[in-house]
């Protein structure tokens, strides 16, 4: 997804009044685009897709096998089961990133994306981060400490990383549940803490 443009979701099932109704409310926050089998969906996913919003239960290509296509291919993208089939014991090895239980509320599926979205970007920017501070900590074992308060360059580095350490504090802000923000906030404080050690 480019900055400031808004997200492509594919909205996946089988019953074309169902996917019709999510793509309604979608529209206007989100370019959508629908797909109303599983073969469909493999025919519509590419790049451009951020979100996909797949229904389980679909004759032919099930949702499960999508799914399975989807991180076989390595298709950057997010996937949320949006779907009737309760979930049991064997959406432990399922390689979605959010499940929800229909019926679903226009706010249930913005919240769902939103929350997707605010991954993806965590993602990216901890990414980022990482790079920085790799390079951060090969400079300070192998350069004085006059050479590096010397460097204009490793002055610049310092200030990227602080701005995106910012960044990184304030994406997990935006988790409206408290569950998921919780646990964001842990993986961001320990990932912080080992990188600190490590340096």
């Amino acid at each position: 997804m480019t900055v400031g443009e808004p997200a492509t979701v594919l909205i996946v099932d089988d019953e074309p009044n169902v996917a019709d109704a999510y793509a309604a409310q979608l529209r206007g926050e989100y370019d959508v685009s629908v797909a109303y089998s599983g073969e469909g969906a493999l025919d519509e996913l590419d790049e451009r897709v951020d979100i996909v919003l797949l229904d389980r239960r679909m004759p032919g290509l099930s949702g499960d096998e999508v799914l399975r296509r989807v991180r076989e291919e390595d298709i950057d993208c997010r996937v949320a089961m949006v779907t009737a089939v309760n979930p049991d014991f064997d959406i432990i090895d399922m390689p979605f990133d959010d499940y929800i239980s229909k019926p679903v509320t226009q706010d249930d599926l913005l919240g769902i994306i939103d929350r997707l979205l605010t991954c993806a970007a965590y993602e990216r920017q901890l990414q980022e981060y990482y790079a920085l501070s790799s390079k951060h900590a090969t400079l300070v074992a192998n350069k004085t400490e006059a050479e590096l308060a010397q460097s204009d360059e490793f002055a610049e580095l310092e200030r990227r990383r602080v701005a995106l350490r910012e960044r990184l504090d304030e994406t997990i802000t935006k988790f409206e549940s408290e569950h998921f923000a919780t646990v964001f906030r842990e993986l961001h404080t320990d990932w912080l803490a080992g990188r600190a050690a490590g340096e």
